[in-house]
């Protein structure tokens, strides 16, 4: 078998609530790219409207029927750059027309539609900053099924900020054959500080696989605050490439042995006695 290899790419961005700067945001830094080999390019959560209401967001959502139109300039991105593109998160109308789901889309470098994921986690939660309170789910409704995307032949495994603290979804994404699990956020800078190098980390180690996390960063329209520190982080542990503040893009090579060195001097998955079963105490 011969391995695969590819450059993985994170941007970090400090998204508005217009659409417009937001994808020139994005292909400014599409731009700053060199094309010497195959690439996947994430984008943070809520890339193309962050910083208004929430409300917006489902305005936006209902504005854009089956959000036709911003998945086509997301599209087109990828393949006037071509890369594989994973947009973060966008909002899309739901079953019910007073919820969006917060979903994640992968496209090809042609430009076509690969796979999809709505956030599984909803992030309803106190933090001691100047918002206090969130409570996604009053417009958000959950994701209800695991996403994994092959990706020039390689499993590509989808989550959203808040699913980082559930490691019963990365071992299933792992379960189903990822190699690389992606992670667009946009994390508190409380939350952020406190335990997301930690979180992003553990779920590299313990599933041995590539983790690329890209995040908002800065402060927003709206007063939030995010943390930014976008990764890249490689089965053992090691952080590959950073950024920590401010907008830009990072870069690190997948390399397919590399992993499966890892996964053959350490056989985890192998050795997980609660695969699949629950143990019993007695």
């Amino acid at each position: 078998m011969v391995s695969k290899t590819m450059q993985l790419c994170a941007i970090q961005m400090t998204s508005s609530t217009n659409v417009a700067d937001n994808i020139a945001d994005i292909e400014q830094q599409l731009a700053s790219l060199a094309y010497d080999q195959q690439q996947l390019v994430l984008l943070p959560e809520c890339c193309l409207f962050f910083g208004g209401k929430d409300q917006q967001q489902l305005a936006l959502a209902r504005e854009n029927k089956e959000t036709q139109q911003l998945k086509i300039q997301l599209a087109e991105l990828a393949k006037r750059f071509n890369v594989f593109l994973v947009a973060g998160s966008i909002p899309v109308l739901a079953n019910e027309d007073d919820k969006f789901t917060n979903s994640c889309f992968v496209f090809s470098p042609q430009g076509i539609e690969l796979g999809d994921y709505d956030k599984l986690h909803l992030f309803d939660v106190t933090v001691e900053d100047s918002e206090k309170n969130y409570c996604e789910s009053r417009y958000a409704q959950a994701g209800d099924r695991v996403s994994v995307v092959d990706v020039a032949g390689v499993n590509i495994g989808l989550s959203i900020c808040y699913d980082l603290r559930f490691p019963e979804l990365f071992r299933q994404l792992c379960q189903q054959g990822a190699k690389i699990i992606t992670v667009p956020s946009a994390f508190t800078r409380v939350t952020g500080a406190a335990h997301w190098q930690t979180l992003l980390q553990a779920r590299a180690i313990e599933n041995q696989v590539y983790i690329i996390a890209a995040g908002q960063e800065g402060v927003h329209l709206n007063g939030r605050e995010t943390w930014g520190h976008s990764m890249i982080i490689n089965p053992w542990g090691e952080i590959l490439a950073r950024r920590d503040t401010g907008k830009g893009i990072i870069c690190a090579d997948f390399q397919e042995q590399e992993l499966l060195n890892v996964r053959k001097a350490m056989p985890v998955a192998t050795h997980n006695r609660f695969k699949n079963k629950l143990m019993s105490y007695e």
